[in-house]
């Protein structure tokens, strides 16, 4: 099948590696992908962090970064822009499938798709209904439009029940919809790739038990509170250290507080690192914590230790306890209550069995249902069977 996928994101990490995870899992089970992006932005040749920025690049960023009102009516007036690449995309490709990944305000891919007779099955990541980073200021527009896209498009992909729950209350009777949380490369992140000994060894790490995070030091991670509360208690488990990879606005005050501490051999911070790397990271934990997380949000980072078999003590917000069995496939602990997950990461430094045994089932786990094939098979199963060959 000839399938467009579309979307209006810059492509890069955690929505880069989504965006190739499903592209490469529809290639493989023998469809045709052609990805049309927001110029300047290609998914699948994401640029190294070295690498200083393009000028659509640069310019993407700016437009990213412009205030409120005016960022969003920007954002409606690209629908002149997709109206008039996806029909040429359209005419030049004759797609039997459109899969877009929704973005607020954006509405011309559904409307072209329904006049050109086209499926179209839209990937819900963002919703004008949760609580965003940016502010929302034309809230009842947005709203608006996107009760009109769920409705009329041909299937709905999710990637958390709460996210499917809040857009039937709001919107009604909503297109068919699958709950689809993300997934992970088993290529990529395969724990007989790494020689776990070596690696310690590189970093510093030999004869210690690790803890790990990696992903966004921003306020709602939580790392900064986390940090700020286990460090007084370290002292209780001389064999934890603690590697939390990644950079972010919370990262420097972290910094300072394991500086004042004298902690810099028990907290290491090696700041961000290519999507590439990210394994052999992984590779030198024995578990990990997620200190927090949203109400509607499916971690990437999740997905990438379980599927290396490393377990995770994360909040039990109703996206992440969709994923993880407490004390099967992971442990789970009260969302808000950082002392209860501090008590749980140390409590665990001394239980080599109940890390292995938990690692092992959380790998397991993302083997047989959380691999990017799966996320393909599923959103193609919105289809009639006689579309979806």
């Amino acid at each position: 099948m000839n399938i467009i996928y579309h979307h209006r994101t810059r492509g890069r990490h955690v929505e880069g590696v989504h965006i190739r995870g499903v592209v490469h899992a529809l290639r493989e089970l023998k469809h045709d992908v052609t990805v049309i992006s927001f110029p300047g932005a290609d998914p699948e040749h994401e640029p190294a962090i070295a690498t200083s920025a393009t000028r659509r690049g640069l310019l993407a960023a700016m437009v990213a970064g412009l205030p409120g009102v005016l960022f969003e009516f920007l954002e409606i007036g690209y629908n002149l822009v997709t109206l008039l690449r996806m029909s040429a995309a359209i005419r030049r490709l004759r797609p039997q499938l459109i899969y877009e990944r929704y973005s607020l305000f954006l509405f011309a891919t559904v409307w072209l798709a329904r006049w050109r007779r086209i499926p179209i099955i839209l990937e819900i990541n963002d919703s004008a209904l949760v609580e965003r980073v940016r502010p929302l200021r034309l809230k009842a527009l947005a709203r608006r439009i996107e009760g009109w896209c769920m409705r009329q498009c041909t299937g709905l992909v999710f990637i958390s029940s709460y996210f499917r729950e809040q857009a039937e209350t709001a919107y009604g009777d909503i297109a068919p919809a699958v709950i689809s949380p993300n997934a992970v490369d088993l290529a990529r992140f395969d724990p007989s790739r790494f020689d776990h000994a070596g690696l310690r060894a590189e970093r510093g790490l030999t004869g210690r038990i690790v803890c790990g995070h990696i992903g966004v030091f921003a306020h709602w991670h939580g790392v900064d509170a986390f940090v700020e509360a286990i460090a007084a208690r370290l002292a209780e488990v001389p064999q934890l250290a603690l590697v939390f990879v990644g950079d972010g606005r919370t990262l420097p005050a972290v910094r300072t507080l394991v500086a004042e501490r004298g902690l810099a051999d028990r907290v290491l911070l090696p700041g961000r690192v290519a999507h590439d790397e990210i394994a052999s990271w992984i590779a030198c934990m024995d578990y990990a914590v997620l200190p927090n997380s949203n109400r509607y949000g499916s971690p990437m980072k999740l997905f990438e230790f379980m599927g290396m078999g490393v377990a995770v003590v994360a909040p039990d917000y109703a996206p992440v306890a969709e994923v993880i069995g407490d004390g099967h496939t992971g442990w789970l602990f009260p969302q808000g209550e950082t002392a209860t997950c501090v008590q749980r990461v140390l409590d665990l430094a001394t239980q080599e069995e109940e890390r292995r045994r938990v690692g092992a089932a959380a790998r397991d786990y993302i083997v047989r249902e959380r691999q990017w094939r799966n996320n393909a098979e599923q959103l193609l199963g919105l289809l009639p069977a006689t579309e979806s060959r």
